[in-house]
């Protein structure tokens, strides 16, 4: 049975890339800690539909976690042909002051997790000769972010990461999207711990996740490598280090994020 797997799907961009398959008439492997919000997320789904839906409880921050997604997958027997690397997560404030263990978590999910999955799943996809990985990436991924330090660091791989995957298999019949959001309406300001005078200090609207969601499966069709999605200004934020002087660029940043 072929299906989409997504992690993080619990809610935010995770959870609006499962309605929208849905509505695509694809089956979906939802991956996420949250058991409840994930039960709730595929009941509603199925409730609706004729879908298969299948959920897996797992924290990818676990070493273990993304091998126990591939032997689950394996015993269900169903063949994944949308890979949505979409959990991470951010942490602010400044990195020598952080606790240590989030951090390493923080690498372990945004990074390590999604590396480990794609390399179980990409090469059946190589084989089939057909096949779709998204990434979640960041407009974070395209600069320094002091007091995110480890946060855009890990995106800026994420996007390094993908780009390079989309372009060694270009001829595989696999397509590669990094998905590059800015500021979207889900829980990531809170669970980063931002202080909310920053948070106002983002005049632009937050662009709704079915939004992001819908602009990510644009670009996947059109076979695009990045998209960076909320419109113009974030063009500009991800085009200004082509411009300006790094140490310029990343002294204003940090200006702009210190409180």
């Amino acid at each position: 049975m072929n299906a989409a797997l997504i992690t993080g799907a619990s809610y935010g961009i995770g959870a609006a890339f499962a309605r929208a398959l849905a509505t695509r008439q694809t089956n979906l492997i939802l991956v996420a800690r949250s058991q409840e919000r994930l039960q709730q997320l595929a009941n509603t789904l199925k409730s609706e539909s004729a879908l298969k839906v299948q959920v897996i409880v797992q924290d990818l921050t676990q070493p273990d976690a993304p091998q126990a997604v591939r032997r689950i997958v394996s015993e269900l027997g169903w063949q994944v042909d949308l890979l949505v690397n979409n959990a991470g997560f951010g942490d602010y404030g400044e990195f020598a002051q952080q606790e240590l263990a989030r951090q390493l978590n923080m690498i372990q999910l945004n990074i390590s997790a999604m590396v480990e999955l794609t390399h179980y799943f990409l090469p059946g996809m190589q084989a089939r000769g057909n096949g779709n990985i998204i990434n979640v990436s960041s407009i974070a991924g395209f600069q320094p972010l002091p007091y995110l330090s480890v946060y855009a660091a890990s995106k800026a791989f994420v996007l390094s990461f993908t780009e390079a995957l989309w372009a060694e298999n270009r001829e595989t019949g696999v397509h590669c999207l990094a998905l590059c959001p800015g500021p979207t309406e889900t829980e990531f300001f809170e669970n980063a711990k931002m202080p909310s005078q920053l948070a106002n200090k983002n005049s632009s609207p937050l662009t709704s996740a079915e939004a992001v969601v819908q602009q990510a499966l644009d670009a996947l069709g059109a076979k695009q490598s990045t998209t960076v999605t909320g419109g113009l200004t974030n063009q500009l934020i991800v085009n200004a280090p082509r411009f300006l002087p790094r140490s310029w660029l990343v002294s204003a940043v940090e200006k702009q994020f210190r409180i």
